[in-house]
């Protein structure tokens, strides 16, 4: 029986293979779009070790496989024989849900909160800027090649979701933000 290999040695030079066999190099716009995601994936399931509720933990995990379904998406060239199936707005709408569940939960803020508190409220707040950031990667993708919509609105949705999580987790915890003014 062969040995199945990490390694490949095809990335060697720095090109990399796109879901339909294409290959890029991997400083393109498209990996680091789909690279960036592949950052958030982890750093959530790092979060997910700082959640003591259980809901929370597991809308968490099922964000990360929306995100990996996200990655197949940006990982697929137009050109592709095989495309991917769109997004379920679905999606965005179930963040939309937990937004307003943990707003309601929560009281209002009313200035600019400095990230930070308990552990796993600063971790939270490291998630929102890498989706941000994962955000003007895929942004910067749809300017070069189509993207799918309802996955924009998913990752922008994502950070509201990931900023009033991490305020739901200090308030849990009784710790007072810090503001700025």
């Amino acid at each position: 029986m062969k040995k199945s290999n990490v390694y490949t040695r095809t990335g060697d030079a720095g090109q990399t293979s796109l879901i339909g066999g294409s290959r890029v190099s991997k400083s393109s716009v498209r990996l680091e779009a789909y690279g960036t995601v592949d950052e958030l994936t982890s750093m959530l399931g790092l979060l997910t070790t700082c959640l003591d509720d259980d809901h929370d933990r597991e809308t968490v995990e099922s964000v990360q496989r929306g995100l990996f379904h996200i990655s197949t998406l940006l990982a697929t060239p137009p050109q592709a024989d095989k495309p991917v199936q769109s997004l379920d707005t679905a999606l965005v709408e179930q963040l939309e849900h937990e937004i307003d569940a943990i707003t309601d939960a929560i009281p209002p803020f009313r200035c600019f909160i400095v990230p930070g508190g308990s552990r796993g409220a600063a971790l939270a707040h490291v998630c929102r800027t890498v989706c941000r950031r994962a955000e003007r990667r895929i942004i910067a993708l749809a300017e070069e090649a189509p993207v799918d919509a309802v996955l924009l609105s998913y990752v922008n949705r994502l950070s509201d979701f990931l900023f009033v999580l991490a305020r739901k987790v200090n308030f849990s915890k009784d710790i007072e933000e810090k503001r700025m003014f």
